[in-house]
């Protein structure tokens, strides 16, 4: 079946499995048989992004990923910095957690021509970040506050305030290794309250915890910390999911 674009594909099958590539933690020595090792497993897609982003080579790293991938490769910017060619798609992120209008609406009208140029296909996401337990890159980089974890109706507030701004996916985000993924309940009662796709992801560092996440509503689980810490770990979670 041919797709006419990155959206549909990801959407043909549900739930799935991204895997999260980040350019701070990968060595472009690794890249390709990592993203050949993730593919091999069974990814619907490759986010490729970071917080941060210190290092200087973000254009090959992507490109790295793209020569060897078999899934589509989707662009998962901290910042305006990170848009390139060489992708297939971008996530452009709204927080819309936070109050900080620079990663609200400024990170991204500083990115658009970039992005016009490069002639990716752009997918909207509200991006909602949920307390963790611990305090993440993004929450440090963004400058802004995660939505309390015992607190799932204000993030189903966001969520509905994501869809009805016209966004493509909610993506409920606890972080870069979190010390917790974001509970099982507050995925369950925004499944329950929107109609658009969801994406969580940060802090599933098992199979117990990805099957929990899955089994209240994502549509998507995001595996990024794992695949990096431990191989067996990720593979085991891809071959019992199937």
């Amino acid at each position: 079946m041919k797709y006419r674009s990155v959206y549909e594909k990801l959407n043909s099958s549900r739930p799935s499995v991204l895997a999260l590539l980040d350019p701070d933690r990968i060595s472009a020595d690794e890249v390709s048989d990592v993203t050949k090792f993730v593919c091999d497993n069974g990814v619907k897609a490759i986010l490729v992004g970071s917080s941060i982003l210190v290092t200087s080579t973000f254009d090959k790293f992507v490109q790295s990923v793209k020569k060897s991938a078999v899934c589509p490769v989707i662009l998962f910017p901290g910042g305006c910095h990170q848009v390139c060619a060489h992708a297939d798609a971008i996530f452009f992120l709204s927080l819309l957690s936070g109050r900080n209008p620079e990663y609200l609406i400024g990170e991204q009208v500083k990115a658009v021509f970039s992005i016009k140029e490069c002639g990716i296909e752009v997918i909207p996401v509200a991006y909602i970040l949920v307390e963790s337990g611990s305090y993440t890159a993004v929450e440090y980089v963004s400058n802004t506050k995660p939505i309390p974890r015992v607190k799932p109706e204000i993030t189903v507030a966001h969520a509905l305030a994501g869809e009805y701004f016209g966004m493509k996916y909610v993506y409920l985000e606890a972080g870069s290794g979190a010390s917790s993924p974001v509970p099982a309940e507050t995925v369950k009662q925004v499944r329950e309250n929107i109609s658009i796709p969801m994406v969580v992801g940060g802090g599933l560092t098992g199979y117990d915890e990805v099957r929990k996440t899955i089994d209240a509503g994502a549509d998507f689980v995001v595996l990024g910390s794992i695949i990096e810490r431990s191989k067996r770990e990720f593979e085991e979670i891809m071959r019992r999911l199937r």
